[in-house]
């Protein structure tokens, strides 16, 4: 999220690596070298896949490559730290730029989620037996299983079915099946500046940006920035926390964003983790705040955040609201941090709203073509990663700019928005991309950021709100 006082936010190319068919020499096998199979978890209808590669050689590995057979029924969906190409049910996973070296007595891992009964058999390491065991053993599951089923990867062109699969009910958060997120700006920059109370009245919930990191590791900070004060002619913290209980009693809820494009808050061990529970449970007993945002775009520990947002809802209660901004690419890898902080707490997590913009080309859940940013594709097939990696559809908000001045690229007219929230909920207004079921759950949008949309002539929010009421 943009914060500083230039206009044009730097983008962040990701580049969506892709396969070649072309045949290539597999590389030297070393003696000894396993790849060991193990099913991570498994819920009837499918299940999630671990190879870890074993060096048990002398000599180090300089790249691997694992091919297997599933059974017909059987297919694999979204996958992690390896590339992918198959023919038929023969599957060649390949290692990435960062993780082809095996040193003796080193070992590598990649995973895969898998739709069927079925396990891998006829596994090859490089041309040869995997030799650590072609039949799998299923390790217990170590969470619950996913309440969406894995991805089924259809192509394109293929209509969703028209029943969705089950999902457990939504949280009793106090917020709207289908709601309008937008950040307001507690800093001055070239987007018009506005107190609380000014925010329109279409924003459901509104995120305040941002809290600060202090000298204590973990520990935040808040106060109306001094810049905004002087640009609205005086704005204090007691203006601020009447603002908030205004907001309240119009039915909205506001909650405390940590982090933006420079926040530096790090939450990296278990004292860090208090730190960051006892001063955001501070901050929302001094202004009346309803929740918390994750926005921590330099990284962040998966296992000591989650230590922290436990510990704060423990003091917050069942009400508190808890948010997160990944980035794009924060959201590929469901191994990855931001992804797997998500899926560590959803049992108390709100909703994900990742930011669809500065971003370059990525793939989709169907794992087929890198989507450019600024298209219904590109929205649609990258939701469609969380969706079906464990997610409520509940959980999945589409989080883009509001117009010229927001973001760096990826900016879409609300329209987009609105045809990527018909795709998703009804299957409808689709581009060249259908994801494989629909989500009537759908949480809705976001936006960067309330400022700009009203900079804008408020386009985003009387666009995208009033559509939100005809999703399922």
């Amino acid at each position: 999220m943009k914060r500083s006082r230039s206009l044009v936010l730097a983008l962040v190319t990701a580049v969506a690596a892709t396969v070649g068919a072309a045949w290539v020499a597999l590389p030297a096998f070393a003696a000894g070298a396993t790849a060991n199979f193990v099913k991570t978890s498994d819920w009837g209808s499918g299940w999630e896949g671990k190879y870890t590669i074993t060096n048990g050689g002398a000599t180090a590995i300089s790249a691997w490559t694992v091919t297997f057979d599933l059974p017909a029924g059987t297919t694999v969906g979204s996958y992690w730290d390896a590339l992918l190409t198959s023919s038929g049910q023969r599957y060649t996973f390949t290692n990435r730029s960062w993780n082809g070296g095996v040193a003796p007595g080193a070992s590598v891992s990649f995973g895969f989620l898998a739709t069927g009964s079925g396990s891998p058999t006829n596994c090859q390491l490089n041309g040869v037996p995997c030799g650590g065991g072609p039949t799998p053993t299923t390790a217990p599951p170590t969470s619950a299983p996913p309440t969406t089923p894995p991805p089924t990867t259809p192509p394109p062109t293929t209509p969703p079915p028209t029943t969705p699969p089950p999902t457990t009910a939504p949280p009793t958060d106090g917020l709207p099946k289908h709601l309008l997120t937008g950040y307001w700006h507690n800093f001055d920059n070239p987007a018009v500046e506005l107190r609380l109370r000014d925010v329109p009245a279409e924003y459901d919930l509104v995120a305040v940006a941002f809290a600060e990191a202090t000298a204590t590791p973990g520990a935040v900070t808040f106060a109306v920035d001094p810049g905004l004060s002087a640009s609205l002619g005086g704005y204090t913290d007691a203006d601020f926390t009447a603002d908030v209980r205004t907001l309240h009693s119009r039915g909205k809820k506001v909650i405390l964003s940590v982090g933006g494009e420079t926040g530096r808050v790090a939450v990296n061990n278990a004292a860090s983790a208090t730190a960051f529970a006892d001063t955001t449970y501070a901050l929302i007993q001094r202004y009346g705040f309803d929740g918390v945002d994750i926005d921590l775009e330099n990284g962040l520990n998966p296992t000591y955040m989650a230590q922290a947002l436990r510990a704060l809802r423990a003091k917050v209660g069942t009400g508190l609201i808890i948010a997160m901004a990944p980035q794009t690419i924060d959201m590929q890898n469901p191994a990855g941090g931001y992804f797997k902080l998500a899926l560590d707490i959803r049992d108390i997590l709100t909703v994900v709203n990742t930011q669809f913009y500065n971003s370059g080309a990525m793939l989709g859940c169907d794992q087929n073509a890198a989507y450019g940013q600024g298209t219904v594709n590109f929205i649609v097939a990258l939701a469609c990663i969380q969706l079906e990696a464990g997610l409520r559809p509940d959980q999945v908000g589409l989080g883009l700019p509001a117009g010229p001045g927001a973001a760096g690229g990826g900016v879409v007219a609300p329209s987009v928005v609105n045809a990527a929230l018909d795709c998703l909920a009804k299957g409808t207004n689709c581009g060249s991309f259908r994801p494989p079921r629909t989500y009537p759950g759908i949480r809705g949008a976001m936006t960067w950021s309330v400022n700009w949309d009203v900079s804008n002539g408020n386009g985003f929010a009387r666009t995208v709100k009033p559509h939100l009421s005809t999703l399922p």
